[in-house]
């Protein structure tokens, strides 16, 4: 009788692990059966480093997964943390002795910004630290404002002499963006030699007015023909009746990379990737600047995929040296301004070095009216005998409503 009792025992303590056993798989069946309905639905799983903090993709205005090879910093402000998806993302290339004019540049941009940035900074190894001391010692409620990321200057290995000498040092580097950064839908890329007079969040709403074809933007290179490079000079197909011109360059970058990009090599349409080396290849003979050249041949094949903007957003010496011929900045402002030709750092345009200066000097804190506005439409008053001088109301026009706007803000909360 003992016996029995003992297989008795027995029986039930094995049928209770069975049982245990059973629901036990079944409940991580479920589980996993949860989170793959969450990526079904496109919602990440949640894992022991998740922030809680999730960016989401839309047309125009998305937000950077974490990218490797880059130095990030996101900061714990409020004001990038709450909007992260409202964050407009600039893009930079720096090399040589480029270092001072940038931060002048980013600078422009917090400045007049209501919105919050993201800078992605391409700088050689040397000036890496620079940078990232440089931003670090703004002050904290100007870092609230923008985060950063500083990537490593990369070319593909097997050209990557060929692409970093190709015009300026590194300026090739924008071609290889949408490469770099594979998570980031749009972006805007700047040179280094540009000042923003309007906030970048409104150049950034641009991306909103392409239709379904376009995934970049930029300005024409001239507005009028009998001074126009491109159509005077040019060995190679360029955009449109003068070309355009890279220096200020929005991009949907999904729409980019998926692009097949008709061209005159192969009847075959290219990927992006596919076409940058064979284009070099066949037109480095005949193109005068750079990667600029590349991207007027691209799109004089692509007609369709670039949005033209006004040379407003683009405003160069071009524009006012023989003669003001840029409409729309004489009807708004100017909106962005572009100082190429080093005209920044020389006395050939002091209109543009005063801009330059202005911002330089200004102490974040300071009233921007008083302490920038100010100080440089005296100076402009000066540069009169010349005749971007003469059109240096311009320069002021639209930066005045800027700075009254963002004031104007600051005191409402």
């Amino acid at each position: 009788m003992r016996c029995y009792l003992h297989a008795f025992l027995l029986c039930l303590v094995f049928t209770f692990f069975s049982l245990l056993y059973v629901f036990n798989q079944l409940a991580s069946t479920l589980e996993n059966g949860d989170d793959r309905d969450l990526k079904i639905h496109g919602i990440p799983e949640r894992s022991s480093h998740d922030t809680g903090h999730r960016v989401r993709k839309r047309p125009g205005l998305t937000g950077l997964h974490d990218h490797e090879g880059g130095v990030n910093r996101e900061r714990s402000g409020s004001a990038v943390k709450e909007h992260s998806d409202e964050r407009s993302h600039l893009a930079v290339v720096a090399c040589g002795p480029r270092l001072e004019e940038t931060l002048i540049m980013l600078k422009s941009a917090v400045l007049l910004s209501k919105k919050p940035l993201h800078f992605h900074i391409f700088a050689e190894d040397d000036l890496q630290d620079s940078f990232r001391s440089a931003l670090d010692s703004w002050p904290r409620t100007v870092q609230t404002k923008f985060n950063f990321k500083i990537y490593p200057i990369t070319f593909p290995e097997e050209n990557a002499k060929e692409w970093k000498k190709l015009f300026k040092p590194c300026a090739s580097q924008r071609l290889f963006l949408p490469l770099i950064l594979k998570d980031l839908d749009s972006l805007l890329y700047v040179d280094t030699d540009i000042l923003f007079l309007q906030p970048v969040e409104d150049i950034w709403a641009l991306l909103s007015q392409f239709n379904s074809s376009q995934l970049a933007a930029m300005a024409p290179e001239h507005e009028e023909s009998r001074i126009g490079w491109y159509n005077r000079f040019a060995r190679h197909p360029y955009y449109g009746k003068t070309g355009v011109n890279s220096g200020v360059m929005l991009m949907n970058m999904t729409r980019l990379r998926e692009k097949s990009f008709k061209n005159d090599m192969t009847t075959v349409a290219l990927k992006w990737e596919e076409i940058l080396m064979p284009l070099l290849q066949k037109w480095k003979l005949n193109i005068t600047w750079g990667d600029q050249d590349l991207l007027n041949i691209i799109f004089s094949q692509n007609p369709e995929s670039l949005y033209v903007f006004p040379c407003q957003w683009n405003y160069r010496p071009d524009h006012c040296i023989y003669g003001s011929n840029c409409q729309q900045a004489e009807q708004e402002g100017v909106f962005i301004l572009h100082g190429n030709r080093g005209v920044y750092h020389d006395n050939k345009q002091p209109a543009f070095r005063a801009v330059y200066e202005a911002i330089q000097k200004h102490k974040f804190g300071d009233n921007m009216e008083i302490t920038l506005l100010q100080p440089l439409e005296a100076v402009l008053k000066t540069t009169t005998n010349t005749y971007c001088g003469r059109a240096s109301h311009l320069f002021t026009k639209r930066l005045k409503q800027s700075i009254m706007s963002v004031q104007q803000d600051a005191t409402q909360r």
